[in-house]
């Protein structure tokens, strides 16, 4: 496609889940504990509730969900909604905003594993449904759709076994955990080493993504119920976080070929952060960090990429100088996108056309492999549901 010359390649590109995706995918043992995604006038909601266990996640008439934004949102998401957010509806935003390939993270799916004590083998079914149905999401193009995959790490065995599933039978390029701490347990803890180690045997990237929201307990939980205040803080802080536990926990020491995304946070806090760490490292690190064998800077610059925002000009100069760590992201169809002009506000930034290529393909295309032909599930092997 090229867009004004640039091949463009979206990091982070969301779906819109059906409300019944896991009634029609999950295993039926579990179909009646199944989540359930709300309907409303909103064509982006993206509430679900667990049948007789607990209310909509989020209030029914958040804030987000009135005023002008709101209702010029509705406009410009108002075909795809009205045409339930199809296959064909995802492939049409791409060729509105000139992206050429996107890797799918989900909207309704990004809060359904928040919940602390959901039983592991009913949280292992919820990926598998999801994974199913991201699979016969893709199936309309498979060289520009790109699933990422869904784990449960309410027990690491069953993350585990999905991880090669995904990777093995389904094609993904990637694979997707929640920032924001589910089981009490830090991502430095042992119990996760045999996850990594997978992970890293199968060359699968890891998408740390957040959200506003969760049934667990996040940072930004002191400004509720404003969410206004909420969405500044959620994301960047929970994937600061995040950052800090692989890096200073020594996970990226104890797995150097594991690659990390870090997604929908902003990347202007990032050299601020390294600092912070590489300061700590200095003063405590023979302590606290006798794991690491070099500045976390350095595992971050070895490992990591994090996504930028289309008009992020608070990072112009870090275009330049950590280009090679950014990666683009539109975010449709979320609050925050700039669909359908995200492309076109990131290429009118005053920066080198070197940075813009990095940034919106090379960078991108090397984190997800997308050089290497998509695995296709052999004939007849189908996830499609049962109706």
């Amino acid at each position: 496609m090229a867009k004004q010359g640039f091949k463009v390649m979206d990091s982070d590109m969301h779906i819109m889940e059906p409300p019944d995706l896991w009634q029609r995918y999950i295993d039926p043992e579990f179909r009646d504990q199944a989540p359930v995604g709300v309907t409303s006038v909103n064509f982006r909601e993206l509430r679900t509730v667990y049948p007789g266990r607990e209310p909509a996640i989020n209030r029914p008439n958040r804030p987000n969900d009135a005023g002008r934004h709101f209702e010029r949102l509705q406009e410009v998401y108002r075909n795809h909604g009205e045409r339930g957010w199809t296959s064909d509806c995802q492939l049409e935003a791409m060729d509105t905003e000139g992206i050429d390939v996107a890797v799918l993270f989900p909207t309704r799916g990004l809060s359904v594993l928040t919940l602390p004590n959901i039983e592991p083998r009913l949280a292992a079914a919820i990926a598998r449904a999801y994974n199913d149905w991201m699979f016969d999401f893709c199936r309309m193009d498979t060289k520009r759709l790109i699933g990422a995959g869904m784990l449960s790490v309410h027990d690491i065995k069953d993350a585990i076994e999905e991880a090669r599933r995904v990777k093995e039978e389904l094609g993904f390029r990637a694979v997707f955990l929640r920032s924001n701490i589910v089981n009490g347990k830090n991502w430095y803890d042992p119990e996760y080493e045999p996850l990594w180690d997978t992970l890293e045997e199968l060359d699968m990237p890891l998408g740390f993504h957040e959200a506003t929201g969760s049934r667990t307990r996040q940072t930004a939980d002191w400004f509720d119920p404003n969410f206004a205040i909420r969405v500044i803080y959620s994301q960047p802080f929970e994937q600061m976080l995040g950052l800090g536990a692989f890096i200073c926990g020594g996970v990226l020491e104890r797995h150097p070929k594991l690659k990390v995304a870090i997604l929908e946070a902003n990347c202007s806090w990032v050299p601020w952060l390294l600092w912070r760490m590489d300061e700590s490292y200095e003063r405590q690190g023979d302590i606290f960090m006798q794991d690491l064998k070099m500045k976390p800077s350095e595992y971050f610059r070895r490992q990591c990429v994090v996504s930028v925002e289309p008009d992020e000009v608070t990072a112009l100069h870090l275009m330049e100088e950590l280009g090679g760590h950014l990666v683009f992201s539109t975010d449709y169809p979320h609050i925050d996108s700039r669909y359908p002009e995200a492309v076109d506000a990131f290429l009118q930034l005053p920066i080198s056309d070197d940075a813009k290529r990095r940034i919106l393909w090379d960078n991108c295309a090397r984190f997800y492999s997308v050089d290497v032909e998509p695995q296709v599930a052999p004939a007849g092997s189908s996830r499609q549901a049962v109706r």
